[in-house]
This record gives C-alpha cells, sequence and structure tokens, in this order.
C-alpha cells in the first residue's frame, strides 16, 4: 500500500531523536495523554515525540484494510472508514485510545466473541524498537518473533509507528436487545449459546456486552447490524445510555453512535464528576461529555489530590482506586461474578465476551485457550476498612482470577511479586525477544513499568 508523503520523514526525525538520546539514558515517549490508570514516576529525561504520527494515511475499501500511524485515535479512524461502509474489526470504548496503544496494550468490545483483540486484526507493523532500528514485522516474516509478542508489551519492546489493519462491512444501523436477568447463572449460560451459536430469535448477532447492577439484576445487549431503523436513540447529550438498558428492551442507534455508546459517560464514571445530573448535561453540551474531558479531570485530582484532602476533612475513610479489567473462562465466570459481588462493593460492572480470533495463532505474553472467555470490567474506588492497606482489593482480585485461570489487563495498577508476574505472563519468551531487540535494555522491562510504576 502507497504511503502518502510525510511518514517517512515523521519516521526519519524520530530516529534522530533516538540517537540524540544519551546511551545511558532510559527512552521514553514524551506523551501528555494516556489512557492509563497506573501512575507514572516522574523525569526530567528527553522523551520521543510521536505526537505527530496522527495519520490515517489510507483506507483500501477493495482490500478492507487501512494504514494508519500508531497514536491515531479510534475515533479519527472510525471516521475515516465509515464513509466506506467499514469499520476496524475491533472498536474499543473509548474515542481518544489509540491504535497502537489498543495493541501494544490490548483492546476489547462486544465484536470480541468473534474478532478477538485489535491485534488480531493486525497485518503488519512498522516499528521503532529498543535498539534504534526501525523495522517492518510481520507474521511472515524474520521479524514474526516480535510481531507476536508485541501485544501485551506495553511500549518496552518497541513503538508502534505504522499498523496495517483488517476491516470488516457494516450495515448503517445497529438493532440492539437488552435481556433481562435475574441469575448470574443463567446470564452466563445464555451468554455461552449467543456467542457459540451467534444468533438471537433467528437474527444474526454482531455485538454482544452485558452489564450486572446487583445480583438480581443484569442486562444482556445483543446487537445486530441492520439497513432500516424504526427509530434512532440519541445518548449523546441528555439522555445516559446505560440507564436504558433498564427501561427498554429494544433501541436503535447508528452504527457511529453504537461504537461509542459508552463514551459519552465513560461508561457510568461520569457521575462522579456530576455529569448525569440533567442540569450539568445541558450545559456541558456534547463538546464537553467525552472521556478525554473526565481525563482531564483526573489528571487534575492526580496533581493536586483536591478531592482527597476534602474526604479527609469530613473523617471518611480513605479509598483505593480499583480499575481493572481481568479475563476468566466462561465456565468460571459465574464463580468471579459471586466473588465481586460479594467482597467487593462496585456496581454497576461491565462483561464483555471474547475469544481468540484463530485458535492456532499465539500471541506469547497474553495467552488464550481455545475458549470462550468474559471480560469485567469495572472502575470505582472503595473504602478501606480499618487495618486495610491501599492495594487490599486489588490484591484479592488478583488472587481470585488467577485462581480461575484468568488474567487481568496491565493498564491500571498491579501488585505481583515479580516470579509472579512473570509466570503469568510468559517471561521466558518476553526475554529471548527483548533481547534481540532491545540489549541494552533502552526502554523499561514489562514488570518495571507496569508493577513498579517506572
Amino acid at each position: 500500500m502507497e504511503q502518502p508523503t510525510g511518514h517517512a520523514e515523521r519516521v526519519a526525525r524520530l530516529v534522530e531523536q533516538f540517537r540524540a538520546i544519551p546511551p545511558d539514558a532510559p527512552v521514553r515517549l514524551a506523551k501528555k495523554t494516556s489512557n492509563l490508570f497506573r501512575p507514572r514516576a516522574r523525569t526530567d529525561a528527553p522523551g520521543l515525540d510521536v505526537t505527530g504520527f496522527t495519520n490515517v494515511l489510507a483506507v483500501d475499501p477493495v482490500a478492507r484494510t487501512a494504514s494508519v500511524e500508531g497514536m491515531v485515535t479510534y475515533e479519527q479512524l472510525v471516521d475515516a472508514t465509515l464513509p466506506y461502509g467499514l469499520m476496524p474489526l475491533v472498536v474499543p470504548q473509548l474515542k481518544t485510545i489509540t491504535l497502537g496503544g489498543a495493541v501494544t496494550g490490548l483492546g476489547i468490545e462486544s465484536s470480541s466473541f468473534r474478532n478477538g483483540c485489535p491485534h488480531e486484526s493486525v497485518l503488519e507493523m512498522e516499528i521503532l524498537t529498543g535498539d534504534g532500528r526501525v523495522i517492518v514485522a510481520r507474521p511472515d516474516n524474520e521479524h514474526a518473533e516480535l510481531f507476536r509478542a508485541f501485544p501485551n508489551s506495553y511500549g518496552t519492546l518497541g513503538y508502534a509507528l505504522r499498523l496495517e489493519i483488517e476491516l470488516e462491512p457494516v450495515k448503517p444501523f445497529v438493532a440492539l436487545r437488552h435481556l433481562r436477568f435475574r441469575d448470574p447463572a443463567k446470564l452466563f449460560a445464555e451468554l455461552d449459546r449467543i456467542c457459540t451459536e451467534r444468533t438471537l430469535g433467528g437474527h444474526p448477532v454482531d455485538f454482544v456486552d452485558g452489564t450486572v447492577f446487583s445480583r438480581d439484576e443484569q442486562y444482556l445487549t445483543v446487537g445486530t447490524f441492520v439497513d432500516e431503523a424504526p427509530y434512532l436513540s440519541d445518548y449523546t447529550w441528555t439522555e445516559i445510555y446505560y440507564r436504558s438498558l433498564q427501561t427498554k428492551a429494544e433501541d436503535f442507534l447508528t452504527v457511529r453512535d453504537y461504537l461509542w455508546r459508552w463514551d459519552t459517560d465513560w461508561f457510568w464514571c461520569s457521575r462522579a464528576f456530576g455529569a448525569q445530573k440533567k442540569w450539568v448535561r445541558r450545559i456541558a453540551g456534547r463538546r464537553y461529555l467525552r472521556s478525554d474531558v473526565y481525563w482531564k479531570i483526573v489528571a487534575f485530582e492526580r496533581r493536586t489530590h483536591i478531592n482527597a484532602r476534602i474526604e479527609r476533612m469530613r473523617g471518611r475513610p480513605p479509598r483505593e482506586d480499583v480499575v481493572q479489567d481481568i479475563e476468566v473462562p466462561i465456565g468460571r465466570a459465574e464463580e468471579f461474578c459471586d466473588f465481586f459481588l460479594r467482597e467487593v462493593p462496585i456496581t454497576p460492572f461491565w462483561i464483555c465476551p471474547l475469544k481468540q480470533r484463530d485458535p492456532n495463532a499465539d500471541w506469547p505474553l497474553y495467552r488464550f485457550t481455545d475458549s470462550l472467555y468474559v471480560n469485567f470490567g469495572f472502575w470505582s474506588t472503595v473504602a478501606l476498612e480499618p487495618g486495610q492497606s491501599d492495594g487490599h482489593n486489588n490484591r484479592r482480585i488478583e488472587q481470585v482470577v488467577d485462581s480461575l485461570g484468568g488474567r487481568k489487563s496491565l493498564y491500571s495498577t498491579a501488585f505481583y511479586s515479580e516470579d509472579e508476574f512473570w509466570r503469568l505472563y510468559n517471561g521466558p519468551a518476553y526475554d529471548v525477544v527483548k533481547k534481540t531487540y532491545d540489549p541494552d535494555a533502552r526502554l523499561l522491562d514489562l514488570y518495571a513499568k507496569c508493577v513498579r510504576n517506572r
């Protein structure tokens, strides 16, 4: 696929920046924004400026592929592909997640039961490696080992500068059916059936996710592409999508609004900022009801700790951030759900089925068996009881997930010992690729970055 002028020049400038960093200094990205929920150590070391890598280079509607720079957000990517009647195979829930970030850090959405994770639709990647080379990695060339190890490496093996990905055709609208359950066992049994048969009531199923409000109130949401819609709902301003699950048995959205149905309220996390109050929504308008705005509020709180100080002045107990996405096999999903409802006071929480797209592919840093898995996403804070230290709930979740044969994403805080971590995330395979493409350890290793937060 021919690349327009500009990308090669941006790559050349980035390589010059890399070479200008002293050989004994660590290499980092100079980024002002992030979709990570774990802290990063402050440093005065120079960083690589990748802010210019924000271009959709080409969309090929015949081959159903796109060539995209690593810092392109999914909002940009979707806006570039939908005019051709195409979309990425998996579109993570928030507009500001970048393609490069979703591939190196994993991603998931309601098409994952049939399309897996974003990295499974990548055809090739242009990567700046830790030793300063710019290489093109494909599943069938001399850099196949790096191609396979790149997902879940979080920039510790290199940075994706350009990616070529597969696209899939869409129809203009998505018809939604919200199925109410009062028993998690029945919900997960039906989830398994739907994902296996890919039909519901004689209609094909293109999307599946779910929301758990309590032990006796859960919903599966099933989406189907359709050519026509009798009406359209709008959850980009005054109306709140997740509340509609409790009041509507069916609904219709444009494809674009479906893909971003969670972004307006950051699932339900906007309630922490008062953004679910009608008067706040009317004043804020669509422009400010977005996940990137909420990120700025979170970043401000992290810098100032104003809210935490107010809570202490009021005599309230300290709170622990419990922000995680985990996956367990479908056969253990009910057990995890029961544990979470019993021990962690966070509702609602999200569930999303996923299955590896190609059962024969090996992604060594985040391996799945040939089974359906269920992702549980929960994003809130929990009051610590007397005697509990910060991290109590997160450590407990890690223990339970491990005991159920699951894994957790590394975009948030992790508390594993080094031995536990490398057992779960395939330390031997990582070490081989790390020594090949970053022999002088210019980039942090995965444990240092994701657990020690260096």
